[in-house]
């Protein structure tokens, strides 16, 4: 940048808090395996660049991210390589922070998974398991709004309260005190399950095959299960697919990132008439970011797990 006078003006120079992987993680991950740096950046984007510099006000905490653990971490200011990919938000009546979650990646990806994977139809029997998370709490949201009977699993008695009393599930109820996952889907669903949204694995996904309706669709989202195992557990009644000719697709939300205008046309609306809402956990300041993390493996956190870096 150049002052009055032609010259170069010299970049100013910030700190730059940031989270970072310190050991190789394997199995379940733990706090100290991260690390709080505080290192500096220059708040300048060199002249022809395509690169971005950006302040984070608010970053998404989720599952997936067990997966693709990196050396590079959560920061205050990211230097960006291009614009690819990013958006101007236009909405500003809503929380900023739901562009992570229900204006975001989880909310797109219920959408995809239940509306176009799915296939659903009024009246049909639909189970979604980690029911109160980002994805899941709008799964089910979504399939009242469409006119469906719909039961979630979760895993303490203050998220089965909030999948029946806020989100208006029909019925729900708390994994850990069923010792036969098998029996307890029978007594919820005695004429058998429709549409399974699977967040799981193991032994839930076994237990739900075992439920399923001829011609049911099981869209797989995630496996939260099985991330920190060294040895995935098996699925032991995939015939039961074949027999009742279920149909079992995993997807990618970014597969459907061309129908984003569709998706907001469609939660806005039920956001501003009250008709969907969305719960988030929200952990305050980057160096609880680690403990967020890894809360959501251990089913601490209640709704979408938000880290928040900055108001403004």
């Amino acid at each position: 940048m150049a002052d009055g006078n032609g010259s170069e003006k010299e970049a100013v120079v910030v700190s730059n808090k940031q989270v970072v992987i310190k050991n190789y993680v394997s199995g379940f991950p733990k706090e100290s395996d991260m690390e709080i740096i505080t290192g500096s950046i220059k708040l300048k984007v060199e002249s022809g660049s395509k690169a971005i510099l950006v302040k984070n006000l608010y970053l998404s905490c989720d599952p997936y991210m067990r997966l693709l653990m990196r050396p590079q971490g959560w920061e205050e200011y990211s230097l960006l390589k291009s614009s690819q990919g990013l958006f101007k938000i236009e909405h500003t009546d809503v929380p900023l922070s739901y562009y992570t979650g229900i204006l975001g990646m989880p909310g797109m990806t219920a959408y995809a998974g239940f509306y176009e994977v799915c296939s659903p139809k009024k009246g049909e029997y639909v189970f979604v398991s980690a029911a109160s998370g980002a994805v899941g709490q709008l799964v089910g949201q979504f399939a009242k709004l469409f006119g469906c009977y719909v039961v979630g699993s979760a895993g303490s008695k203050e998220k089965v309260d909030l999948l029946k009393n806020k989100f208006g599930f029909d019925e729900a109820f708390n994994y850990k005190e069923e010792p036969d996952m098998n029996e307890a889907l029978k007594r919820y669903f005695p004429q058998g399950i429709d549409i399974y949204f699977e967040n799981v694995g193991g032994k839930m996904l076994d237990a739900v095959i075992l439920n399923m309706r001829i011609h049911g669709r099981i869209a797989v989202c995630g496996m939260i299960s099985q991330y920190n195992l060294d040895q995935p557990e098996g699925v032991h009644n995939l015939m039961s697919i074949v027999y009742k000719r279920v149909r079992m697709e995993g997807f990618a939300v970014f597969d459907y990132y061309p129908q984003y205008g569709k998706f907001l046309d469609l939660v806005l609306p039920n956001i501003r008439e009250g008709k969907i809402t969305y719960v988030e956990d929200i952990a305050e300041g980057l160096e609880n970011g680690p403990a967020a993390l890894i809360g959501l493996f251990s089913g601490r956190n209640v709704g979408k797990q938000v880290v928040v870096v900055a108001r403004d």
